[in-house]
């Protein structure tokens, strides 16, 4: 993703509110469920991961990994991630 792409999705995200949180329980299936129903029907989300921000990085990465999701920014418990959806018009 170039830079100019970025910053449209960062200024497209500023109004967006988070739609999945990550709590006391960390990144389970169930979380990682909704987050690819997520991604599927919004294509650009926010995520709230309430951790230290060690462990916030690592989550955020391997929900990267995990959902080939593009990290578009982060910050402090707020993560904003890219996916395209190819069958959504």
């Amino acid at each position: 993703m170039n830079t100019a792409d970025r910053k449209r999705f960062k200024a497209l995200a500023h109004s967006l509110k988070p739609v999945v949180m990550v709590g006391q329980a960390g990144l389970t299936a169930a979380v990682m469920q909704e987050i690819e129903i997520a991604l599927d029907s919004h294509e650009l989300i926010k995520i709230r991961i309430r951790a230290e921000r060690e462990e916030r990085d690592s989550i955020s990465a391997q929900i990267c990994a995990q959902t080939h999701a593009e990290l578009i920014q982060k910050i402090g418990q707020i993560s904003t991630l890219y996916r395209l959806n190819p069958d959504k018009n």
